[in-house]
């Protein structure tokens, strides 16, 4: 029974329990988890708000884990933090879900049509595609013996029509597979080996593919203060990165946030099929105004879930936003607990439990010898947009690749706002080899001179800002503009533009080619003696830009860099 009541930690007694066992606390049976146990006392977190309640009332535990339900039905599917189908509950209850009320995870009406690829007399072994499900038109569903399930040989499989909790197989030691799973949340799922990351996750976003990228099974940072397009960014990756699945975290978000999240994604289109984006994607909804303790719990639920369609050899793109969100939930979770605090009050081992969750990303052999990745990609919003606190400096310690959003970026109307002098990713060395055999041997060396002009325009701003422009040397005035053209050109994308909102890594490579083509005609005309003037006042590249907008670009180009080789031979000659 209940002993002490403090927000969502109550304390029970008078029963037996594991850590993280499932517990339902009170009359209205709400649900709990076993976070402490400390002698007869048992304490608890519980996923929903606890007013009301008081001492004296029963608990009873299912001495079971938080385990998520998986199987076919998850897709297009909207859940809250511990699994619970909104669209069910709303259904049920309206606008305001009430306390105690819950769904299971996978509908257990609709009926799945399940094609076996195994017979009777095989010998299955953990992870084991047994058969398959076309869930969407895009995804193929692959039902798999579980990965703590014993090996053994299939005694009895049969297709057809079938609810999730109906039995397909049975092997011959007597056990049942049925569509759906079951398994622990905070429990990675196994694997035989992780891979080296030596695969782009290509995104179609020209500052995160060309400068800054992420492999797949990478792990990826976004940290930007309010306003400066972090939900933004991650949209964008959820839609055009090359994953086949996509999980979307929205943990602590604020309401407004979360209801733009959930009624644009069901309307987007799937750029790869022509389908809803939604038939290839599960969104996780945790607002800032849901009971605390579930918020902590989306995050592991996200994870498992990508983890399940890894191991059925898709690329998973998770998308945590804010884990910093998920951080605050911790460090009431901790304060309840009168644990003894870390830095600004966070608990002493919030490093550990971000390196818990990013490590669960990879790209890995499954157990069926199959490949498949998750890539996570955590927004961090730290207050004031203060880089040094603890959550956003623990983050970068674990994960590879750090796109830096700066808010004065987003103020000049720069999206995306990424500050390309404090981003950085760690995975340039292992990508080189796949970028030098796939797009092109000068994708690596232009990169590196596009990085070069750029952080040689940040060590002239501070001379330009205090004499002007005209005060610099003549070779430097030209640096200044190709370093304009590549912010502005480049860097600059229009996530709005039907055309603009994904650039191809071809497309990519030739608008940085274009660039470089100015850069080296500008530095011949200027060795041969023409005035930087002249070299800026060139009209051909003004046309460079509207290279982003045309689809079919590359007869657009051709004329343009021809008209611009015409202009500096006209300087030339004049010079002559």
């Amino acid at each position: 029974m209940l002993k002490r009541i403090a927000g969502p930690v109550v304390t029970a007694v008078g029963f037996n329990a594991h850590m993280f066992d499932v517990v339902k606390v009170g009359h209205e049976e709400l649900m709990g988890e076993v976070i402490k146990i400390a002698g007869e006392n048992i304490i608890i977190q519980v996923y929903e708000a606890t007013d009301g309640i008081r001492p004296g009332e029963p608990v009873v535990n299912t001495g079971m884990p938080l385990a998520v339900e998986l199987g076919p039905g998850l897709l297009r599917s909207i859940y809250d933090g511990i699994q619970r189908p909104l669209e069910v509950l709303m259904n049920k209850m309206g606008s305001f879900i009430e306390r105690g009320v819950t769904a299971p995870g996978l509908d257990r009406a609709t009926k799945w049509e399940f094609v076996p690829v195994v017979k009777a007399g095989d010998r299955v072994e953990p992870g084991t595609i047994i058969g398959t499900v076309q869930e969407t038109e895009s995804i193929l569903h692959k039902i798999m013996v579980p990965p703590n399930q014993k090996g053994s040989v299939v005694k009895e499989i049969k297709g057809g029509s079938f609810t999730v909790e109906e039995t397909v197989c049975v092997l011959e030691d007597g056990t049942e597979i049925q569509l759906m799973q079951k398994w622990p949340v905070r429990v990675p799922r196994p694997v035989t080996e992780k891979m080296n990351p030596d695969i782009p996750l290509i995104t179609g976003q020209r500052i995160l593919d060309g400068l800054f990228p992420i492999a797949k099974g990478g792990t990826a940072a976004i940290p930007g203060p309010f306003g400066s397009g972090k939900t933004v960014t991650q949209q964008q990756l959820a839609k055009w990165s090359d994953a086949e699945i996509v999980v979307y975290i929205g943990c602590g978000e604020r309401g407004n946030e979360m209801t733009e999240v959930l009624t644009e994604f069901p309307e987007l289109e799937d750029p790869k099929s022509g389908r809803p984006l939604m038939e290839r994607t599960i969104l996780i909804a945790n607002t800032s105004n849901m009971p605390v303790a579930a918020r902590e719990a989306s995050v592991y639920t996200g994870i498992t879930i990508a983890e399940y369609f890894r191991d059925q050899g898709y690329d998973v793109s998770l998308m945590a936003d804010s884990t910093s969100r998920w951080a605050e939930a911790m460090r009431e979770i901790s304060s309840r607990l009168e644990e003894m605090p870390g830095e600004e009050g966070y608990p002493a081992y919030l490093a550990a439990r971000l390196s818990e969750f990013y490590e669960r990303a990879g790209r890995v052999t499954t157990l069926n010898e199959k490949e498949g990745s998750v890539s996570v990609i955590g927004a961090v919003s730290p207050p004031g947009g203060d880089f040094s606190e603890p959550v956003t400096q623990n983050t970068l310690r674990i994960v590879k690749v750090f796109w830096a959003l700066d808010a004065k970026l987003s103020q000049r109307r720069h999206f995306p706002a990424i500050n390309w002098l404090n981003s950085y990713s760690l995975y340039l060395d292992t990508l080189n080899e796949w970028y030098d055999k796939n797009v092109s041997p000068e994708w690596n060396q232009l990169r590196g001179w596009a990085m070069g002009v750029l952080q040689k325009e940040s060590e002239l701003q501070e001379i330009v800002q205090l004499v002007g422009s005209d005060a610099l040397p003549e070779e430097e005035q030209i640096t200044i503009e190709v370093a304009r053209m590549l912010r502005e050109i480049f860097l600059q994308q229009n996530a709005f533009d039907d055309v603009d909102t994904y650039c191809s890594l071809e497309k990519q490579l030739d608008i940085l080619r274009a660039i470089r083509a100015y850069a080296d005609l500008s530095s011949a005309a200027h060795a041969a003696g023409v005035m930087p003037a002249q070299i800026l006042a060139i009209k051909a590249k003004n046309d460079l830009p509207q290279i982003k907008f045309t689809a079919d670009y590359k007869p657009e180009l051709e004329r343009i860099l021809k008209a611009m080789k015409d202009e500096f031979a006209g300087l030339k000659a004049g010079m002559a």
